[in-house]
């Protein structure tokens, strides 16, 4: 399936880009971000395991074991806090 991954604040930063279409066969969110750390670096220091970092799939927050779809958006960025 072909869908849009989007990069906010660090995660952005330290890829170089905000988003990017790419072909994928992940069943879940936790699928995707596997297979995008296997790519290496930087996508494997930026969206480590252990790492705190936040899911949305198409703008609305999302668990690991959500499913992406055809033509759908995924969204990675840290925690964010504020006040």
């Amino acid at each position: 399936m072909r869908i849009t991954v989007r990069y906010f604040a660090s995660v952005r930063e330290a890829l170089g880009k905000g988003s990017e279409t790419l072909e994928t066969n992940a069943l879940t969110l936790a699928a995707l971000r596997d297979e995008l750390i296997a790519r290496g670096e930087p996508y494997a220091t930026a969206l480590a395991r252990g790492k705190a970092v936040r899911m949305a799939l198409d703008q609305l927050m999302s668990a690991e074991d959500a499913a992406p779809k055809d033509g759908g958006e995924v969204a990675f960025f840290p925690p964010v806090t504020g006040g």
